[in-house]
């Protein structure tokens, strides 16, 4: 004989799917948030420190021996204003009646481009130029040779000249239709000084006096300082003029920036690693049919008659019965059964002995159980724990 049905409990609508709110979300992301935030400001630092400085012959931002970072800087120290200019329109832009133009590396400067800079204000200083240059912005000027001489004295009346001395101006020479020549050498001199229309041009056949490695030697600052005199600086370097169709877009993309992207990826590798270990939040799904709570039971029941299974539909009984008297009992669900016994024997008078045996089974084996034994005993024992819990109400 098979146990009856345990009472159903009322139906519960089906859950529906658990939506995550804004709050949950950000919980969820701003771990990996934070952690990707503080790798990407780590490669932009790396990536800011890596960046090399120009260098380069007369760099005015480069320390390297050839580099003019030494002169430019003792230029500022003394109020001079000195700008940078890397295309002739930035050159032109900036120079002024007032000012004074350096051009180092005029071999990078385009010939149509030549035009515009002999036509902007101002004086210029012009060191070892190409021919087209040396035509175009100093006219009457022409190369005659080259000395190997390193330090010469000026022997001349020029004062930027007089008040330096003895210079390493040895370089290329030079000859002038018109003008002052400095520093001679065996066919003419290696710095030409001319006047075309208001517009002083010098005309400097070696770089020395103005890099980082010789500015202190013999009258090389004193030189380069006289040249300048009080006028702001315009100190033209242009940069190379790229062949089109010759760089590609992996090197268009700054050094410093693609040595940064390795750090990030291998910080995304390992962000998908540890996320991918981790299993997602629980997800409440409707299911696709509904069961009710009687079907259930009787289900279950009919199993526990068809295995004989006394002893398990007993403790079915017994623990629905406890779970159901607990709360009117004032106890919590891990009350000992020492303290469940005391409490229903109090309350209902009846022997301790008995509710124990009633409520937990015999003290012996589960084959010592009187409600086990057979259906009758089992149907017995369902009879008065639904007694017993009608006395508790």
């Amino acid at each position: 004989m098979s146990a009856p049905p345990a009472p159903a409990p009322a139906a519960t609508p089906p859950s529906a799917p658990a939506s995550p709110g804004a709050g949950d979300l950000w919980r969820r992301v701003r771990g990996p948030v934070a952690f990707i935030a503080v790798l990407t400001v780590v490669a932009l630092l790396l990536s800011l420190g890596a960046r090399q400085p120009r260098e380069g012959p007369l760099e005015p931002e480069g320390p390297n021996p050839d580099g003019s970072r030494a002169l430019v800087q003792l230029l500022q120290d003394r109020g001079t204003d000195v700008t940078v200019a890397r295309t002739v329109a930035d050159a032109t832009e900036a120079a002024g009646p007032g000012t004074v133009t350096v051009l180092a590396g005029a071999h990078r400067v385009p010939r149509e481009q030549l035009g515009p800079l002999a036509d902007a204000p101002g004086d210029r200083i012009v060191v070892r130029p190409t021919t087209p240059a040396l035509k175009a912005l100093a006219p009457g000027v022409a190369v005659a040779g080259r000395t190997d001489e390193r330090t010469l004295r000026p022997e001349c009346a020029l004062d930027a000249a007089q008040a330096a001395g003895a210079a390493d101006t040895g370089g290329e020479v030079y000859t002038a239709e018109q003008g002052a020549g400095c520093y001679p050498a065996e066919e003419g001199h290696t710095l030409v000084r001319v006047d075309d229309g208001g517009t002083t041009t010098t005309v400097l056949g070696s770089a020395a006096p103005l890099t980082n490695a010789r500015l202190g030697d013999e009258g090389n600052a004193a030189l380069a300082l006289s040249l300048v005199g009080e006028r702001d600086v315009v100190w033209l370097r242009p940069d190379p003029v790229p062949a089109e169709g010759q760089s590609s877009l992996v090197e268009l993309v700054p050094q410093s920036l693609r040595l940064s992207l390795i750090p990030l990826s291998a910080a995304l590798l390992l962000l998908a690693l540890w996320q991918g270990r981790r299993l997602g939040p629980l997800v409440a799904e409707r299911l696709p049919v509904v069961v009710r709570a009687s079907e259930t039971a009787e289900g279950r029941a009919g199993l526990y008659a068809a295995r004989r299974a006394r002893d398990r539909a007993a403790a079915a009984l017994r623990a629905g019965t406890l779970r159901r008297i607990g709360p009117g009992l004032g106890l919590g669900p891990d009350a000992s059964s020492a303290a469940v016994v005391e409490a229903v024997a109090a309350r209902t008078g009846e022997d301790p002995a008995r509710v124990g045996a009633l409520l937990y089974g015999a003290a012996g084996s589960a084959s010592a159980d009187p409600h086990t034994a057979d259906d009758r005993g089992l149907v017995r024992l369902a009879d008065e724990l639904d007694r017993l819990e009608e006395r508790l109400r």
